[in-house]
This record gives structure tokens, C-alpha cells and sequence, in this order.
């Protein structure tokens, strides 16, 4: 029998962590992108000292400079939830999570050379690191989709839902899509949020037989 759903509380020591890695690493793509528009192209002293972190823990989040300037231009071009969502008064949480899928993927086709190098960048890195590689933009671009029913699924099903839609989306997908599938920007984008809609109408059906 399925638990009952379950209020959000405080995060585990390690979740905490986590996301406090994930400010840092953004901390350190804003500083960039905000000296980058100044049209000079800023050294890692500069960029760790305008995140005020030190240039040792820039180079823990990034292997060379030239990783952090690939990346830190796409900054302002990820989707914001708030700002995908501001004032929008739809509850309908397939429509939310189509809006949030077909909004990552248009951005992921306009930057798709930066993302591929970015990409490649993050595989070269080792595989075990305390450090997140990557940004991690599709979670809160889906958990901000999902919030109308955030209450109504136990924790386990909300993490499995955030999880399964986040392999439906971003560079991966555009890339099984180009390569593997052979199909073009629109069909890629269909095909996407078709999945992500049956995903989270499964789910709802799933919690209201149980």
C-alpha cells in the first residue's frame, strides 16, 4: 500500500551539501558571465575572487579556465523557473511540465556546439569527484513544474517522477535524438514532452489506485 504523501522537511546533511556545491558552482559561472560581458576576457583569479571563493576552489569545480568560459554565457540562456512560470495561474501539471520540457529543449538546440563541448569537458573529468561536474538546471526547472502536485505523492514517488523526467531532457536527449534517432529539432521536442506528459499522468493515476 502506498504511503501517504509526505510534507517536504528538512534536507539530510548530505542533500545540504549538495546544493551547497551547486551554489558555489553557479556562484563562480555568474561571476564569469558578469566580467565576460564587460567584453574582457577575465583570468580564474578574477572570477574566484569576484564569487569570493579562492582560486584553489575554482579549479575543484572546473579543470581549466577554458571549461568555466564555455559554460558561464549559458547562464543567461538556461531557462529561470520563476520567470517561466511568474503569474501563471495553470495548475494543470502536464501542461506545466510540457511548458518547462519544450522550453530546456529549445535552449539545448540553440546552444548545441557549447553544450556539446561542455559535455565532453564533464567527461573527461574523473568519475568519482566531490565535486558536481555538471549544472544542475533541469532539477529545479522541474520541481518548479511540479509544484502544484508536490503534496500529493510520497516522497518516493515525487523522487522517482523528478528523476525520470530529468533523463527526458537537456543535452543528453538532444544528442540520442540527433545521433541515435536521426530525427530533427520539432520531432526531438514532441517526442520529449509527449514522455514527460504520460510520465506525470501515470504517476497521478498510479497515486489515485492506490
Amino acid at each position: 500500500m502506498a504511503g501517504r504523501p509526505e510534507t517536504p522537511g528538512r534536507r539530510p546533511a548530505r542533500g545540504r551539501r549538495e546544493n551547497q556545491r551547486l551554489r558555489t558552482r553557479k556562484d563562480l559561472l555568474q561571476a564569469a558571465a558578469r566580467l565576460l560581458e564587460t567584453g574582457v576576457t577575465p583570468g580564474m583569479d578574477e572570477i574566484a575572487e569576484a564569487a569570493l571563493v579562492s582560486r584553489a576552489t575554482a579549479y575543484r569545480y572546473f579543470p581549466s579556465l577554458e571549461a568555466l568560459l564555455l559554460e558561464a554565457p549559458l547562464q543567461a540562456e538556461a531557462p529561470d523557473p520563476e520567470q517561466l512560470f511568474a503569474d501563471d495561474g495553470e495548475s494543470d501539471p502536464e501542461a506545466r511540465i510540457d511548458r518547462a520540457v519544450d522550453a530546456l529543449q529549445r535552449m539545448a538546440y540553440a546552444n548545441a556546439p557549447q553544450l556539446r563541448l561542455m559535455l565532453s569537458h564533464s567527461l573527461a573529468r574523473p568519475a568519482r569527484s566531490d565535486r558536481p561536474r555538471r549544472q544542475n538546471r533541469r532539477t529545479q526547472l522541474i520541481e518548479a513544474a511540479l509544484e502544484p502536485i508536490r503534496l500529493q505523492l510520497t516522497q518516493a514517488e515525487y523522487r522517482r517522477l523528478c528523476r525520470a523526467l530529468a533523463l527526458l531532457i537537456g543535452t543528453e536527449a538532444m544528442i540520442v535524438c540527433q545521433e541515435v534517432l536521426q530525427i530533427d529539432e520539432r520531432a526531438a521536442r514532441e517526442a520529449s514532452r509527449w514522455a514527460a506528459r504520460a510520465l506525470v499522468r501515470e504517476t497521478l493515476a498510479g497515486r489515485r489506485h492506490a
